[in-house]
């Protein structure tokens, strides 16, 4: 069964009360301030939501997209008309970019969906709704948080559908390489699978700005069975919005057009209007990453070296070793009853590998959303209880 990591999280907590006010690190739910010019363009093209609105996009959406990864990926040129498509935020993309392949005739037969271990739930749904079998890649802190290529049978890739990568990784937060993107995508083309690259945290890096799947594809000449999907979710804190973008494969994404266009509902009209002005703006985005790059300052103080590694390559989530601290689902009890902090267990955002080993198990997931101070005061909290 099929079953979110926060349902889990519930059912761990049943009816033991808070210890204080309760406050959420659990969902990778931005709380910084929105755009100021989200309300006005809403405004502005209220109308608009009248109108049925079409499968690719509008074109000023597409084009802004098509500028914003020429800024962001320098060479990386996408036709805005034949390889960009708006989506409903990220997450419902990942459900039909699997679906179209799976369609695919030249795919037909293939049993298999990789992804890594820990994984985005999106993942393992979409594989199980496809009646595709999930494959898990492990990705622990032996391989760098991402899965090791070089180990995964020849039979296996053979058999694959599609491969999910990450980067930067949730709920790890590690950023893959050129080298390591190209590998994958060179083991897509070779064993004739599609590489779905998932890069919603693409905005909110430590360090050197992460590399794109299409960036590392058009160094090849070709965007062939590679796929990058994105959102304004985190780079723009609009969460709620429920818009981003897929782009690549051209032949690829003409398959998913005819797909999206019979069984998904389209994005309203005054959303892509906001849309295409947060993606003309870098304003906001440079200050978001400010505020998480000072949390993460505050984080590296708090908890010093007692749960491993603290400044992930990207994204904003802390992934700490509690296994010497009773376990993942002790310490997020624990931090629960003592302080009313909520955090995820990695076990829930990861699965058994065949043997009942889960690579997660014995991590807590914090998601450092809420503004500075408070999130200062409850990672001292957390240290306080798992000291």
């Amino acid at each position: 069964m099929i079953q979110s990591p926060f349902t889990r999280l519930n059912d761990l907590l049943g009816d033991s009360k808070p210890g204080a006010e309760p406050l959420a690190l659990s969902v990778g739910e931005p709380k910084h301030a929105i755009p100021d010019f989200v309300g006005p363009i809403l405004q502005a093209n209220l109308a608009d939501f009248s109108r049925y609105p079409q499968v690719w996009g509008t074109d000023g959406f597409r084009q802004s997209v098509a500028r914003w990864a020429a800024r962001r990926y320098p060479g990386l040129k996408l036709d805005p008309q034949r390889e960009i498509m708006v989506l409903n935020g990220s997450r419902e993309g990942l459900l039909s970019v699997t679906q179209a392949a799976a369609l695919d005739p030249k795919r037909r037969g293939r049993g298999s969906v990789l992804m890594p271990n820990p994984f985005y739930p999106p993942y393992y749904a979409a594989a199980v709704a496809c009646s595709k079998t999930p494959v898990l890649l492990p990705s622990t802190p032996q391989t760098g948080f991402l899965p090791d290529l070089d180990a995964i049978p020849t039979s296996v890739l053979d058999d694959a559908l599609a491969m999910f990568l990450c980067s930067p990784s949730n709920p790890e937060g590690a950023v893959a390489s050129r080298d390591y993107i190209l590998k994958a995508i060179g083991l897509a083309r070779k064993h004739g699978f599609m590489l779905f690259a998932d890069e919603c945290y693409s905005e909110i890096y430590s360090g050197e700005a992460p590399a794109g799947a299409l960036e590392v594809a058009a160094s090849t000449g070709s965007f062939e069975q590679v796929i990058a999907l994105n959102s304004l979710s985190k780079r723009s804190n609009l969460a709620g919005l429920r818009i981003g973008f897929v782009a690549g494969d051209p032949a690829f994404m003409q398959a998913l057009a005819a797909f999206r266009n019979v069984t998904c509902a389209q994005v309203p009209l005054p959303v892509q209007a906001v849309a295409e002005a947060a993606y003309s703006d870098e304003t906001h985005v440079v200050l978001n990453r400010r505020l998480y790059a000072e949390k993460f300052e505050d984080a590296e103080r708090i908890l010093g070296n007692r749960f491993g590694r603290v400044t992930p390559g990207g994204g904003f989530f802390l992934w700490l070793d509690v296994r010497d601290r009773g376990g993942d689902e002790e310490a997020t009890k624990r931090l629960w009853i003592e302080h009313g902090l909520r955090v995820v267990p990695g076990r829930y955002l990861a699965a058994p590998d065949a043997n009942g080993h889960n690579p997660a198990e014995g991590f807590i997931r914090v998601a450092l959303v809420h503004e500075r101070a408070t999130t200062a005061a409850a990672l001292e909290k957390l240290v306080d209880t798992l000291r």
